[in-house]
């Protein structure tokens, strides 16, 4: 098969649907050269694929339906354990006042978690999902509710569309990349470094999160993120390293 047939029949099940070619394709690369069938390579790559876009989201998700917030965000894994803390971790992370821009990437639903904002602050929001599904639902409801607010199906793995995207927010720019880090290490190696030099100029703060537990039996998980916070220690201005129910949360910006 070539690759349009390969990415064809990888994307037949639904919940790969609307994930960009791109994406598809590099998960597809991490299995071509095994020495194993074509529908095994196939069987691989949507386990990777699920692993990383779908296995947070109830099917309920891909249907846009009339119900609040909270319902939405109840229904997808990350945002559900994030709900009760939002207005505190979003206490956190904003300035005292004005306009700012938020730039969540890889946003998952989390644009539907706009009314927990704090209130002092005026938010122009920008979220970036490669789910297709998850970026219909969010458009529908930030034009449901007249937010200054909008979602965009795009890749994080086109480099170049993202930092334009950014570029063309209003400063100060804040950059959210929530549970984001780990899915870049397992498509490609050392691929969030290169990300994270490529956006740090043209954003004011730089958020990232990791799960401390497991999703389902709330395990804690032994992994300290060294090399992460070696990296940002050593390229960029750490400044604050938290905890915040079951997510790591750290801040940094460039180097002054």
């Amino acid at each position: 098969m070539n690759k349009q047939e390969i990415i064809k029949k990888i994307t037949s099940k639904r919940e790969f649907s609307k994930i960009p070619e791109k994406d598809v394709f590099l998960a597809y690369e991490k299995f071509r050269r095994r020495q194993c069938s074509e529908e095994e390579k196939i069987r691989l790559t949507r386990d990777l694929l699920r692993k990383i876009y779908s296995a947070f989201v109830s099917g309920k998700l891909l249907n846009i339906k009339d119900k609040d917030e909270e319902w939405f965000l109840r229904k997808h894994l990350s945002t559900r354990e994030r709900l009760e803390y939002y207005p505190n971790l979003y206490s956190k992370l904003f300035g005292l006042s004005g306009r700012q821009s938020v730039v969540d990437l890889g946003a998952g639903i989390n644009g539907l978690s706009y009314k927990f904002f704090p209130k002092k602050i005026k938010v122009d929001y920008v979220a970036v999902e490669a789910m297709g599904q998850l970026v219909d639902l969010m458009n529908f409801y930030f034009k449901k509710n007249n937010l200054k607010a909008r979602a965009f199906h795009e890749s994080l793995f086109n480099i170049e569309s993202i930092k334009e995207l950014i570029k063309n927010c209003k400063k100060p720019r804040i950059v959210f990349l929530f549970k984001v880090i780990d899915s870049f290490e397992m498509i490609e190696k050392d691929y969030s470094k290169k990300f994270l030099k490529e956006i740090s100029p043209f954003c004011e703060k730089i958020v990232i999160s990791f799960a401390t537990r497991s999703m389902i039996r709330k395990d804690k998980f032994k992994v300290s993120r060294k090399w992460m916070v070696d990296f940002i220690k050593e390229n960029f201005e750490l400044l604050e390293d938290f905890n915040i129910g079951n997510e790591r949360y750290i801040i940094f910006k460039n180097k002054v």
